[in-house]
């Protein structure tokens, strides 16, 4: 009898394999002194492959490379990924094929560390895996969270540069630590707060919000505006390439866009909240602290429509 293969595919940049080098994922790969397991140095991208496509590959890359800068780390060039997030998903299509083409979908994550101690060459690889299924069912039934104070104000990432707030780094024990707590007092997520009361972001994903305004429009009939906002990015969070890419969408279809500052009073008083991530998609927030956000019938339109026009994203 033969093994099934492993869930996951990891596949190593490595300069004697041009398309990257495929490892045996139930097999130790990592050595024990790699600063990425030692000390969380180091930087990741996480993304949706959907039928072979990676989504938003272009700006997962272009963020990667902003939160390598930031670290001081140098990590090969954009076709060397490429080349290996191909054969990634090449080979998990091919160990996993999918019963129906809705249901072809799989996680990719980039990941760098800093390699090994002593050493001068950063450890970099692929790897891809099935999409969690909570995942998929928070896209359906929505979330309820909590606001949790992060702890600091909204301007010490200015000040601070050397906390890396704008980095997507592997140090994300705080952040799971964050999503355990919410678990415990019965929520499935969290939307951060800075000490000096603005919205932030979400451990693994962006706020959004949305208001709808109605108004006459001077020929005897009413005209919908529809507004689309998130946090301002200069408030020490990472900039989510699923809102930017959806914001884009958004614009062309005739939405409003906003940039915040937020406070928590901005949330419960929206027609509809989302946290919005690469892998989770948009998950309606259907309470905050307790508090219903808007109504069931509106989360369901407003995030209908949205949905509709993320589907758009390449």
């Amino acid at each position: 009898m033969t093994s099934a293969a492993p869930a996951t595919v990891l596949v190593f940049l490595d300069p004697q394999s041009e398309n990257g080098r495929i490892a045996d994922a139930s097999k130790p790969q990592l050595m024990a002194t790699d600063q990425g397991a030692t000390r969380g140095d180091g930087v990741f991208e996480s993304m949706l492959a959907v039928q072979g496509h990676p989504r938003k590959l272009d700006a997962h890359l272009r963020r990667l490379a902003g939160s390598a800068r930031l670290l001081d780390l140098d990590i090969p060039a954009q076709d060397a990924w490429r080349k290996a997030i191909q054969t990634a998903i090449t080979e998990y299509r091919r160990q996993h094929p999918a019963p129906a083409p809705e249901e072809d979908e799989a996680v990719v994550k980039l990941l760098v560390t800093r390699g090994v101690e002593g050493a001068d060459a950063p450890t970099c690889w692929v790897q891809a895996s099935p999409v969690p299924a909570s995942g998929r069912r928070q896209r359906e039934a929505g979330i309820d969270v909590i606001l949790l104070d992060r702890g600091y104000d909204s301007e010490v990432g200015e000040r601070a540069p050397w906390l890396l707030l704008g980095a997507k780094t592997l140090s994300y024990a705080v952040n799971m630590a964050a999503l355990r707590h919410a678990r415990k007092q019965g929520a499935d997520d969290v939307i951060f707060t800075s000490s000096d009361g603005r919205v932030l972001e979400g451990p693994t994903s962006t706020v959004l919000l949305a208001h709808l305004e109605t108004a006459e429009d001077g020929a005897g009939g009413t005209r919908t505006t529809r507004r689309l906002i998130t946090p301002q990015l200069d408030s020490g969070i990472l900039p989510g390439t699923s809102q930017g890419a959806l914001f884009a969408a958004a614009r062309a279809a005739g939405w409003e866009l906003g940039y915040g500052p937020l406070e928590p009073r901005d949330l419960f008083d929206a027609d509809a909240v989302w946290l919005i991530s690469s892998i989770r998609l948009l998950a309606p927030v259907n309470h905050i602290d307790g508090r219903e956000i808007g109504t069931p019938a509106l989360r369901k339109q407003l995030t209908a429509e949205l949905n509709e026009l993320f589907a758009t994203i390449e």
